[in-house]
């Protein structure tokens, strides 16, 4: 389908232009296709993004305070800092009639406008942007086979050497993993043991599973008060962090470790309300009634294997970066795909994929071989090298919706082995829970070089795969056992003190 990209402009410098012209001067900065919409009575969902946005400066922050302290003071000055910034723009949305959903953890309020309704907000002081929240199609892996489950590991299981660590006793006991995504099936029987909903003979899904779809059209409905995938996408990830087949073999990385979940694409169909909510949802899970936010029940490790595409305006603001931002401060770790724009260079081009404090991972194949599809850096503006790591993403086996088994290729296949490895280095060591910086450097640290290639590119961004890390495949690729070795020995990496 044909795309137009969003730009963000000063409506005032626009008044001279004829399409515009009938706008009011301000100096609220808004993106030029909702201003192309004139029909006065037709609504479209736009993002008030007030101006406070950034990680508030806490002293329960410090690196040696306990992470669920440190997680608790950040959401409740988040919420503090929305209500006092967000009290007067609420209020007149309000008397207007107009539903919005309210943001914290980036401080901004999604709601459906019409351009009359937007002409007056543009006046107003208390914004620095409003911007397009229009929902657009991911382009997702497509499922490559379904056969019936088959008594033998995935290649990529054994190829990142997960079953010596749980020949050590470290399968991510202890350890709760979280997935935004497609949605998820939860009751298939290589994920539903795993699920930290079911307690092996009922179910509850309060603070264990949010649905942030709330309007369009898909199997699943809106507001889904249970798990439930619309594509199969995220049925296959989670698989892949945590499966087990029952009278099979292990397929998921940590198949131990529990598993919550948010759906942030309906359809396929993603939306930056829909991905801030979801972060904001994992930062604080809330009930059934999405009511009584707990941040204790947040968890370890999220998988993001999705990107929120330029058109989807990701890039012309900084209000998905300050979620992310947030979720990290949080003490959670934010893996995510580096996309399957590749082979050529400069084609990791999606937030949050782009975003310096994201984990983000490329995709190899079962002889370690860059897959032709993985994006490779650099970054544009990037001071370093922000591509951290690879993992098997070519023919992976996992599960999928309707209590299938298939094989799917992609970035978003390699992101999910890298949460499971996550997963098992905080098993090895709790004392790293709530730290994923640690983590984050365990895992670039233990990665394996040795035979790492990349057939379709000699070298991206001045660096080639001599030089480490670099842009094809960042630090190597994943090695689940190095990893937990690392974990057991203390080895946290330099410029960590050792963990209390």
């Amino acid at each position: 389908m044909s795309m137009i990209p969003l730009r963000s402009f000063s409506v005032m410098s626009m008044l001279a232009v004829g399409v515009f012209g009938a706008w009011p001067a301000a100096a609220v900065e808004v993106d030029a296709v909702l201003l192309a919409k004139t029909a006065p009575d037709k609504t479209q969902s736009v993002l008030l993004v007030l101006p406070e946005q950034g990680t508030p400066a806490l002293a329960p922050l410090r690196h040696d305070a306990d992470y669920l302290e440190r997680r608790r003071a950040l959401v409740d000055a988040l919420r503090a800092r929305a209500d006092v910034t967000q009290s007067s723009l609420r209020a007149w949305l309000d008397r207007q009639g107009i539903v919005h959903r309210d943001y914290w953890i980036a401080n901004l309020i999604e709601a459906r406008l019409t351009s009359r309704q937007l002409q007056t907000l543009m006046r107003r002081k208390d914004l620095s942007r409003i911007a397009s929240n229009a929902a657009l199609p991911q382009t997702l892996p497509v499922q490559e086979a379904n056969p019936k489950a088959v008594n033998a590991r995935p290649w990529g299981i054994d190829k990142i050497n997960a079953p010596q660590a749980w020949a050590a006793g470290v399968s991510g006991q202890g350890i709760v993993v979280a997935g935004a995504d497609t949605g998820y099936q939860w009751d298939h029987p290589a994920l539903k043991p795993q699920y930290r909903g079911w307690n092996g003979s009922s179910a509850s899904h309060a603070y264990n599973w949010h649905d942030a779809i709330h309007d369009g059209s898909n199997v699943c409905g809106i507001n889904s008060p249970f798990p439930c995938d619309d594509h199969g996408h995220g049925t296959h990830t989670m698989g892949t962090m945590v499966g087990t087949v029952p009278a099979g073999d292990v397929i998921g990385v940590a198949p131990q470790a529990r598993w919550i979940a948010c759906r942030n694409m309906g359809g396929g169909w993603g939306t930056p309300a829909r991905y801030i909510e979801c972060m904001q949802w994992f930062m604080a899970p809330t009930d059934s009634a999405d009511q009584n936010p707990d941040p204790a029940k947040a968890p370890d490790v999220i998988n993001n294997s999705w990107g929120c595409v330029p058109e989807e305006g990701c890039t012309t603001g900084e209000e998905l970066r300050a979620a992310v931002n947030n979720v990290i401060a949080g003490g959670i770790l934010f893996v995510v795909s580096a996309g399957n724009s590749g082979s050529s260079c400069s084609t990791i081009l999606d937030s949050p994929a782009t975003y310096a404090d994201s984990f983000t991972v490329a995709a190899s194949n079962s002889s370690d071989a860059l897959a032709g599809f993985s994006s490779r850096g650099p970054v544009p503006g990037a001071s370093g090298v922000e591509l951290d790591i690879t993992a098997p993403g070519v023919s992976v086996y996992s599960s999928t919706r309707n209590n299938g088994y298939g094989n799917s290729s992609g970035t978003s296949m390699a992101g999910p082995h890298v949460a499971g490895v996550a997963a098992l280095v905080m098993s090895a060591d709790p004392r790293l829970r709530g730290h994923p910086d640690a983590v984050a450097a365990i895992l670039r640290a233990s990665a394996q070089r040795s035979g790492i290639t990349d057939p379709g590119n000699a070298g991206c961004g001045g660096l080639t795969m001599t030089n480490w890390p670099n842009w094809q495949a960042g630090f190597g690729r994943v090695d689940a056992w190095a990893a937990v070795q690392s974990a057991q020995q203390g080895l946290f990496a330099d410029g960590f003190e050792t963990l209390p």
